[in-house]
C-alpha cells in the first residue's frame, strides 16, 4: 500500500534524510529497486550496489547515509527497521473467513471456537481443541490430543499428531509434522526393539516452523520448543531435545534426541547436533558445525569442518590431517627421549 516518507519516519521512529512527501508503495533489493521501492542497507557486501541505486528511499544506518544517492531513513537496525516497514507496506493476504470447508472432516468430540477457520480436505479428530482465530490450511491433519492457541496458522497439510500442545501466534508453513515416533529403537541379539514413544510435542507462543520441519514426540515426557523460537525448513528435532525460547536455527539442522539447547542461540544452516548434550544460553554456532560435547559457555562462538577449497588444496589439508596422530606419537618419543614432561591440558581453551 502507498505511504509517504513522512509517514514510514514517524510510524516506525526512523530519522528522514529526504522528500517527506514523497510516495513508495513496495520494496526492492538495492540492484533492482525502483523510485517507488524502498530497499536497505544491511550487509558491507551489499555497499556497492548503494551508490548507483535508483530506490526511492534506502534504510541504512548513519555509518552508510551519507554515500546514499536518494532519501534515506536512518537508524542503528537496517534489518529490523526494513522487516517492519515491509511487513506494513506488504501486508499477508487476508485471512480465510471462519468456518468448516464442505470438504472438511471435522469428528464429533473437537471443540472449535466459533472463529475457526478450517481448509478443504483437513481432518481434525475427536479430542482436538482450537483456540479462537485458528486456521487450519488445505490438507492439513490433526489427530490425537491436540490444543492449538489463539491465532495460530497451520499453513497447508501440516500433520500434528498423538499428543501436541501449540500455544498462540504461531506460524507453521507446509509440509511441518509435529508429534511423529521419535528414533527409539534397542538393540537386540536378533535386530532392534521398538522403544514405546509416550511422550508429546509442546511449542511456545510466537514460534515458527518452516517448511517440511519435523519435531518428534518424547520417549517419555514431551519435546519442548519454547516462546518466540525461530525454526527455518528442513529441521528435524529428536524426541525430549528442548530449544530455549527466542533462538533460531536455519535450515537443514539436525538435532538428535534428549539435547538441550539454550535461550536465544543462532544456528546455521546444515548443523549436525550429538545427543544428550547441552548448549548454554546466547550460543552462536555456525553453519555445518558438528556439535558433539555440551557447549557449557554463555555467548561463546564456535565453529567446525573444513571451507570448501580447490581439490588439490583440500586433499593436502586431507592427508596432513591424516598423519597427525603419527606425528604426536614422534613428538611423545622426541620427548621422553630428551627427558621432558609432555604438556599439561589444563589450559585447554575449550569448555
Amino acid at each position: 500500500m502507498p505511504a509517504t516518507l513522512g509517514e514510514l519516519a514517524a510510524r516506525f521512529g526512523l530519522e528522514l534524510r529526504g522528500d517527506p512527501d514523497r510516495v513508495v508503495s513496495g520494496v526492492a533489493a538495492l540492484g533492482e529497486a525502483g523510485p517507488g521501492d524502498v530497499s536497505f542497507l544491511a550487509n558491507p557486501k551489499f555497499r556497492r550496489f548503494l551508490p548507483d541505486t535508483s530506490a526511492g528511499v534506502v534504510i541504512l544506518d548513519r555509518a552508510a547515509a551519507d554515500a546514499c544517492p536518494v532519501p534515506a531513513l536512518v537508524t542503528a537496525n537496517p534489518y529490523a527497521a526494513y522487516a517492519r516497514v515491509a511487513a506494513w507496506l506488504c501486508p499477508p493476504a487476508a485471512h480465510p473467513a471462519p468456518g468448516i470447508h464442505p470438504s472438511a472432516v471435522v469428528e464429533k468430540g473437537a471443540t472449535l471456537d466459533a472463529g475457526v477457520a478450517i481448509g478443504p480436505q483437513a481432518y481434525v479428530s475427536a479430542g482436538v481443541v482450537l483456540g479462537p482465530g485458528v486456521i487450519v490450511g488445505p490438507g492439513s491433519v490433526l489427530d490425537g490430543r491436540i490444543d492449538v492457541g489463539s491465532n495460530t496458522r497451520l499453513s497447508a497439510r501440516v500433520t500434528l499428531i498423538a499428543q501436541v500442545s501449540v500455544g498462540a501466534r504461531c506460524l507453521i508453513h507446509p509440509g511441518v509434522v509435529l508429534g511423529a515416533d521419535g528414533f527409539g529403537l534397542a538393540p537386540d541379539r536378533d535386530g532392534w526393539v521398538k522403544v514405546p514413544q509416550l511422550g508429546g510435542v509442546k511449542v511456545g507462543n510466537d514460534v515458527e516452523i518452516g517448511a517440511n520441519t519435523t519435531i518428534d514426540r518424547g520417549a517419555i515426557g514431551d519435546t519442548v520448543i519454547e516462546d518466540g523460537v525461530k525454526l527455518d525448513n528442513q529441521i528435524q528435532i529428536g524426541h525430549n531435545v528442548r530449544i530455549g525460547a527466542h533462538t533460531a536455527i536455519a535450515a537443514c539442522v539436525g538435532v538428535a534426541g534428549s539435547t538441550t539447547i539454550g535461550k536465544r542461540c543462532m544456528i546455521g544452516g546444515g548443523a549436525g547436533f550429538a545427543g544428550h548434550i547441552e548448549v548454554a544460553d546466547d550460543v552462536v554456532i555456525n553453519g555445518y558445525a558438528m556439535v558433539t560435547r555440551s557447549l557449557t559457555k554463555k555467548g561463546g562462538q564456535y565453529a567446525s569442518g573444513l571451507p570448501v577449497d580447490e581439490v588439490h588444496v583440500w586433499r593436502h589439508m586431507v592427508g596432513r590431517v591424516k598423519r597427525l596422530e603419527r606425528l604426536n606419537e614422534r613428538v611423545k618419543r622426541l620427548e621422553q627421549a630428551a627427558g621432558s614432561e609432555p604438556p599439561d591440558d589444563a589450559d585447554d581453551p575449550r569448555d
